[in-house]
């Protein structure tokens, strides 16, 4: 009998996109979709261990006191598990250690960013080196936007991508790394994944408002070097049906929306090669 692919979207705290992710979870095939809160895994009733697909959704995390996911990040760092002797963080890293999938969404981006799980350069899980902050424009975004695939990037998601459109909705959506240094190891080894272009997908672009906060290098998302962990700003789960485009009554569109795409490779990335 075939395993069943189980994915785990965590809620509260201030996540306010977890149905819509899970519902692109369940479109996608996986056979297992919770939607568990974080006090359940903070009281132990719940174990990442028991899931192969983690979704970070969107959300205002904590009202994003301290910054945009701070708050979450050190909950999610240093919070010990009920009834046991180990935090949080543990199980965590024993998610990544196995192989698994984990993709953050707008503030579960954030928050990927400020625990040191995204870029996690040389494997290390912990240790910040970029972040996102407020955009250029000094305003919440809420635009579609167009998006290039790294044809090199090992991200699992894009896998037969070139281009992507996706809606964002942030405050807080500049990607800003820590160092020249850091910026140019994410470049070279392929880690910025999605860049915000122009229509055709083909350049990306610094302009506003195709690049709706002023990443540096146009970044709209990253992955580590496993190519399994994996965040971005804009929202593939609000593009998984083609009357989510803003222009379907206009436009011959396939039924499936674009960002249903991402989580299909998830999944059949658990089902072929994680199993």
């Amino acid at each position: 009998m075939a395993k069943e692919v189980r994915a785990m979207v965590i809620a509260g705290n201030g996540t306010n996109c977890e149905r819509e992710v899970a519902n692109a979870c369940r479109l996608a095939g996986a056979e297992v979709v919770d939607i568990v809160h974080i006090a359940e895994l903070l009281a132990g009733r719940a174990r990442l261990d028991d899931y192969h697909f983690l979704n970070l959704a969107g959300g205002f995390l904590d009202g994003d006191d301290l910054g945009s996911a701070k708050a979450g990040a050190n909950r999610f760092l240093h919070a010990p598990v009920a009834g046991s002797d180990e935090h949080l963080a543990d199980q965590l890293q024993r998610f990544v250690d196995e192989g698994k999938l984990i993709m953050g969404v707008c503030n579960g981006f954030q928050l990927m960013v400020k625990m040191g799980l995204l870029p996690g350069l040389g494997r290390e899980y912990r240790n910040q080196t970029t972040t996102l902050t407020f955009n250029d424009s000094g305003r919440f975004e809420d635009r579609w936007a167009y998006l290039k695939v790294d044809p090199q990037s090992p991200c699992i998601y894009t896998r037969g991508l070139s281009g992507i459109y996706l809606p964002v909705r942030h405050g807080e959506g500049k990607f800003v790394a820590s160092s020249e240094e850091v910026l140019n190891e994410i470049e070279s080894k392929s880690l910025s994944v999605l860049k915000y272009s122009d229509s055709d997908y083909a350049v990306p672009t610094m302009e506003y408002p195709l690049n709706p906060n002023g990443s540096m290098n146009a970044i709209a998302g990253i992955c580590d070097e496993t190519g399994r962990l994996f965040g971005l700003m804009p929202h593939p789960e609000a593009y998984v049906h083609r009357t989510h485009h803003p222009r379907w009554t206009r436009e011959e569109l396939p039924e499936e929306g674009m960002g249903l795409l991402l989580f299909q490779n998830a999944v059949r990335f658990v089902r072929e090669e994680l199993f």
